[in-house]
Parts: C-alpha cells; structure tokens; sequence
C-alpha cells in the first residue's frame, strides 16, 4: 500500500470517528467546539442532440448525473480547524462511487500565515478551490475548457500541504494573497482524461500519480470588485502501469515532467459578476511495451473562457459564458482539435435549501473527448446540450 493510500485509509477512518462523535456529542460539547454539519444533493438531467456527451445516453434524455456531499468541521481552539468532506458521484461511466474529496488541519499563525496539511484543495486556478460547492454558484457546468467535470475529483485536491496568507501592498495599493502548496497527486483510473486512452486500446488500471507543486498569487487591487492573479504548478515525472488491452501487453508509461501556468482575474459590483481564465497543458506522454516501438502522444492545450452574471432578483440569476480550447499539436481541420462552447445559464433559489439551474450549451468542436462507443456513427462536428439540475442543500 502507498504512502497517499494509507493516509487516505487513515482519513476516512478519522471523518467516521468524527462523524460519530458529532452526532452521539452533547450539545455543550459541539457548541465548545462549533462542530458544523453541512451538505448537499444535486440531481442533473442531459439532454443533447448531433452526439451523446459527458459518456452518458444523452440524446436520450440522461439522469446519470448525481451528486451528493456531506461535510464537517470544528474548531479545537482559536488558530486550529479541522475538517472533511465525503462525496458520492455519478456521473455517466466517469464515476459511480464515494470519495474522499478533502480533510485536512488548519493552522493559521496570523493573517500573514497559515498551513493546512492532509488531503487539501488545490488552489491552483480561480475556481478550483470552490467546485465542489454547488450551491455557491449559478452554473451546472463551470468553462469546461479550464474546469473539465471529468476530471472534477481528481483535480480538486492532492494529499499534502498548503501555505497561505496576505500582505498589504501599500497604502492605496490593495491587497496580495499568496499560497504555496505541495504534495502527490492521484487522478483515478476511472478519470474522463482516460476516455481517449482507451479509445486507443490502452488502459492505465491504477491511474496516474505523482509528484505536484506550485503557487498562487491573487491581488485583491484598489478598485474595488476586482481582482488580478496568476498561478503556476509543476508536476514531476509521473509513471504507471499501462496495458495494451488487444495484446495483453503489460508496460510503463510515463509523463514528462512539465508546468500549468494559470492567469485569472474577476470582478464583482452589485449584483453583476465577470471573470476571465487562460491556462495551458502541454504534458509529453510515453508509452513503453517490451517487443515494441515506444509510443508518444503529445498535447499542447490552450484554453480560456470568459464568463457575466447578473443577479436578477433576489430569487433568480442569470449568466452567460464562451469557453474555448484548442490542442495546437493536433491536426488541423480536425474537429477534435477544438471546442468552442457558449453557455446560457439561469438559476432560482426558492428558499434557502431548494434550488434549480437551467443552462443550454451551444458547443463547436470535439476536444472535449466523446466516448465513440456511445457515439458508433461517428461524431458530427457540433453538439447543442440541455441541462436541468435540481439540488438541495443544508
């Protein structure tokens, strides 16, 4: 058993306790320590025409898409916090089981610095550290060009430690937040990034991992809404077992060490909301088998979106996005070098707990990896995608 494997065991034997003495605790004890409970539950619904998305039945009208999370939290003393979150996930053929989506310890020293260590969100985009709160935003879909759903659990957190805190520029000059994380990272074998892989006969039966470091830095500027930032993260040399599947051929692959710079910036006033992200992903990928020639798959993705919201009423939202990305090392004129996706999205709270999204995709463009066994007359080049989500939360 590894290292991220035994932690990850040892986690969710310490969230079970934990949620044990939540709930068998007498109420002095949960108020001394401010335990919380919280969750959510969302049920999706895809309906798409021209090709069957996201590995589900979607021309058929798919419920395959649900999610439904729990976590908890306490504070043992005034710089300490602890917390975890379980996830159940199904999502067409990506994911149909529960995960460990975070726990950690937080220790804040001050406001200039803090750590938490364990299995810790990722804060390497503008999003990344908040895509697993449903409720805290208007979309069903986040740009799927920077935030695939795919790939959601595995990008979502790594298994080590963050260092965060903020400066003060100066005076009239804003505010600057910086976070430094490292670790190892696992992305599952059943992740939607392994689609294309076996579409070519390979399967990689225990996923990817390894090595996974970088930083962030967000300027909260003098104007006031907006903020500017970038971040960069490396990953080390990641090898795996990977299995040619028609010839039973067992071998190694392994991906180029390699970086993921990230720009970003937003801003709010009133009840209007914009951002804007650009990153790039340019991993060289070897595939060894014993007897044969080596294989290499080259990418070099550049992606960005740029997306408004308006609060309507109290009650409703509404939003508009573009997101694009394109594999500049793909041939071109060919569809799956690209997609390009407009996004019209709506949402009404009809309390505090209850909630509905409606968004329709207009999407240009295959890159964004369809199963072509669900799809066995061939891809069109456009796809138009409905989506109803209802969730509830607490």
């Amino acid at each position: 058993m590894r290292l991220d494997d035994r932690l990850k065991s040892f986690l969710v034997v310490a969230l079970a306790l934990a949620f044990s003495v939540a709930f068998s605790a007498p109420a002095q004890v949960l108020d001394k320590y401010d335990v919380q409970l919280h969750g959510y539950a969302t049920q999706g619904f895809l309906y798409s025409t021209q090709n069957n998305i996201y590995t589900t039945d979607s021309s058929d009208v798919s419920p395959r898409w649900t999610d439904a999370v729990v976590n908890i939290g306490a504070i043992p003393s005034a710089k300490i916090r602890v917390g975890a979150q379980v996830r159940y996930f199904l999502f067409g053929n990506y994911s149909n089981g529960v995960s460990l989506d975070w726990a950690q310890v937080d220790y804040r020293v001050n406001q200039h610095f803090g750590v938490r260590a364990g299995k810790v969100k990722t804060p390497s985009s503008l999003y990344n550290e908040v895509q697993d709160i449903d409720p805290a935003y208007i979309w069903s879909l986040l740009p799927p060009s920077v935030y695939p759903v795919s790939s959601r659990n595995s990008f979502l957190s790594h298994v080590g430690g963050v260092a965060y805190g903020n400066v003060q520029v100066g005076d009239g000059l804003g505010k600057l937040e910086y976070r430094a994380w490292g670790g190892r990272q696992k992305i599952g074998p059943s992740d939607g990034i392994f689609v294309i892989y076996r579409e070519l006969g390979l399967d990689l039966p225990e996923g990817l991992r390894g090595g996974y470091f970088g930083g962030t830095l967000r300027w909260k500027t003098p104007i006031s809404g907006l903020l500017v930032g970038a971040a960069d993260t490396w990953k080390s040399d990641w090898q795996s077992k990977v299995v040619l599947i028609n010839a039973a051929l067992t071998g190694k692959e392994t991906v180029r060490a390699f970086n993921l710079p990230n720009y970003f910036l937003s801003y709010s006033h009133g009840k209007f909301e914009a951002a804007a992200e650009c990153t790039r992903v340019h991993p060289v990928i070897l595939d060894a088998f014993p007897g044969l020639s080596p294989i290499t798959i080259r990418v070099d993705t550049r992606a960005w979106y740029v997306l408004g919201s308006y609060k309507v009423t109290k009650k409703l939202g509404t939003g508009l996005y573009f997101s694009e990305q394109v594999d500049h090392a793909a041939l071109l004129g060919n569809p799956a070098r690209f997609s390009k996706d407009w996004a019209l999205a709506a949402r009404y709270d009809f309390n505090q707990y209850l909630y509905l999204k409606a968004e329709q995709h207009f999407i240009d463009g295959t890159a964004i990896v369809y199963d072509t066994e669900l799809n066995p007359r061939g891809l069109k080049p456009d796809t138009r995608l409905t989506i109803l989500k209802i969730g509830v939360s607490f």
